[in-house]
């Protein structure tokens, strides 16, 4: 079982799979060659799923930080009789193209170790444990490292230095003198590929210097926001595009499984998958913080995963990475999860649930890139024109909502309010949809919905928008009202619902829950921190209402609850103010960047 906290891991990516490693040095994630792919090292669920660790053997002291600006993570350990440095990467190549980063990736893990002064004895650990833990692997000693062989993984182990394997574990040790350097790496293969070969000290340095260089590449082309807190956005766009799947532009959100909302608690599920409700958030984040062409890799992906959808038919609401649609959810019980919270979850049952906010999260994202969309030719607007009659057969349906409850559905005000959008926009592109496009119904629709939201979604007795229709219930997802353009956020009612969750939808710190647990809505026991990403929506819309000093302290207030190297989870404990839940979280970061954005933007417009 790990004691780790989840603030204390650092993430690697080749923009096809991901590694977390500790601030101790120790590798305890590892699923490749995809995000969601068994993990080889998961001792981040359970100890005896595996992990890489290198340390120094005595008493240390660890600062750390990625090499500007690129995912490369540098952790430097101060020791009494010297200092040593390990530098971490996930290998990428460089290509004519850096739009193309992590097109061709090896499969390589790279750990690299080098004295700066005095000398400094090391150990190392190795211990892989295929298909989250299930499998001991086979392990020898050969020249030039390791060979393992386990399930349907082959591992090679390189690593320059004495090796010996006791109780199917890899041991070493050695002593690093000062201006003294040594490469290891892990490299995979599957059975098909045949074994994987041991890379030379050269190569490993060469494939690492290489890295560092292609994500330089890419940061200097894409990286131009010059805003407040440059540096969190920029690094939010290296965390998104890390998050990403390249072969697809899929982006998960987040690298992991099962990391808990509440410790011990059984929220615990599976984000390693794209949703399409996270279409329009990350089209306005990538447009901020990296590029269009990243922008439009995502919504091609989108496209492409949804194109099959008929309006008889109710929407899928996320896809695997590689465009799956069968996300089947089942329970690991051979893992006692983090900090002993299980279930350990992999799979996601919510891809079968009904939400029908997501026609306009994907209507939205249209519009706002219709100018870029590839040709807009018949099928596309075929398509887009059923996401609107979706909207229309379903937006009087109850639903699961965009918290994915496992209660019984709802009338979620914010469902009915992507619905408005849904149509709002089909209208809005209506010299792009077919001819025969129903443009009479979808506008009666859109008005019609519009007049239901402001009647049974507004509460007297709350002061605020609501929860769901008929409710008292506050909720932060209606904080989007103001930024789909539904109301003004200096409408009187939006203003009143800003400050209601501002006063009574946070904890003692002044972050933002979701709902509140206690209302029983989502059909789960226990309860859950606080939403970094809905901290971020009120700095958004405190922003959009002009209430600039607000939106700053509440920017603030979020953002500094990244860890030491800039990332940030889903929610924050309020009893103890650590992070919880699946991590890094790209919603978080996508919060990050458009509230920066808001609050930018306000600031500029006040000024003229």
């Amino acid at each position: 079982m790990s004691e780790t906290s989840i603030g204390d891991y650092a993430l690697l990516s080749d923009r096809h799979s991901a590694a977390l490693v500790s601030r101790d040095g120790s590798v305890d994630w590892l699923c490749c060659p995809r995000f969601d792919s068994p993990s080889v090292f998961g001792a981040l669920l359970d100890r005896r799923a595996g992990h890489w660790s290198i340390r120094p053997t005595g008493p240390y002291t660890v600062s750390r930080r990625y090499i500007e600006p690129t995912m490369v993570l540098e952790t430097r350990f101060e020791t009494p009789t010297g200092v040593v440095v390990l530098t971490d990467a996930m290998a990428v190549s460089s290509t004519d193209d850096p739009h193309r980063l992590g097109a061709d990736a090896p499969d390589l893990l790279i750990r690299s170790l080098r004295c700066e002064w005095g000398a400094v004895e090391v150990d190392l650990e190795f211990s892989p444990r295929p298909e989250y833990g299930l499998v001991v692997p086979l392990m020898s000693v050969v020249d030039g490292g390791v060979q393992i062989h386990g399930g349907t993984e082959m591992l090679a182990l390189s690593a320059p230095v004495e090796l010996t394997v006791e109780q199917d574990v890899v041991l070493a040790r050695w002593t690093l003198q000062a201006e003294e350097s040594v490469a290891l790496a892990v490299h995979r293969s599957s059975l098909a590929g045949g074994r994987p070969r041991h890379w030379t000290q050269d190569e490993i340095a060469a494939s690492l210097a290489d890295t560092i260089e292609s994500w330089c590449a890419w940061s200097g082309l894409h990286q131009n926001y010059e805003g407040p807190w440059s540096d969190l956005v920029h690094h939010s766009g290296r965390v998104l595009q890390a998050l990403s799947y390249q072969p697809t532009g899929a982006i998960v959100a987040a690298a992991t499984t099962s990391l808990p909302e509440e410790i011990g608690g059984e929220r615990n599920w599976d984000y390693r998958f794209a949703w399409i409700r996270d279409a329009s958030f990350t089209m306005e984040a990538l447009w901020v913080a990296a590029c269009p062409d990243e922008a439009h890799e995502f919504f091609e992906f989108m496209l492409a995963a949804a194109a099959s959808y008929r309006p008889q038919d109710s929407l899928q609401i996320m896809y695997g990475i590689g465009g799956e649609r069968d996300l089947t959810e089942r329970q690991l019980e051979h893992l006692s999860g983090w900090r002993r919270s299980r279930p350990v979850r992999i799979g996601n049952g919510a891809w079968q649930q009904t939400q029908i906010d997501v026609y306009g999260e994907l209507l939205g994202a249209a519009y706002r890139y219709q100018e870029h969309l590839p040709g807009m030719g018949p099928e596309l607007s075929r398509f887009l024109a059923a996401l609107a009659d979706g909207a229309l057969s379903r937006w009087q349906q109850p639903d699961n909502g965009i918290w994915e409850i496992r209660g019984e559905p709802r009338h979620f005000t914010y469902s009915k309010l992507m619905c408005w959008v849904a149509l709002a926009r089909a209208v809005d592109m209506a010299d792009v949809m077919p001819p025969d496009a129903p443009l009479g119904k979808w506008t009666d629709a859109r008005d019609e919905i519009r007049a239901a939201i402001l009647r049974d979604g507004w509460s007297d007795s709350a002061g605020a928008f609501t929860q769901s229709f008929g409710s008292d219930a506050l909720d932060a997802s209606v904080l989007m009202m103001p930024v789909v353009g539904f109301l003004p956020a200096d409408d009187p009612r939006m203003d009143r619902t800003i400050t209601a969750i501002a006063e009574r939808l946070t904890d003692n710190r002044g972050l933002v829950y979701r709902y509140l647990t206690v209302e029983g809505v989502d059909g789960l026991a226990g309860e859950e921190g606080t939403f970094l990403l809905c901290t971020f929506w009120l700095a958004q819309a405190q922003a959009l209402a002009g209430r600039l000093d607000e939106a700053r302290t509440t920017f603030e207030r979020a953002a500094a609850y990244a860890n030491d190297v800039g990332l940030l989870a889903e929610e924050v404990d309020p009893a103890t103010g650590e992070l919880l839940g699946n991590f890094p979280q790209a919603f978080s970061h996508i919060g990050l960047v458009n509230a920066a954005w808001a609050i930018t933007e306000r600031e500029q417009r006040d000024r003229m």
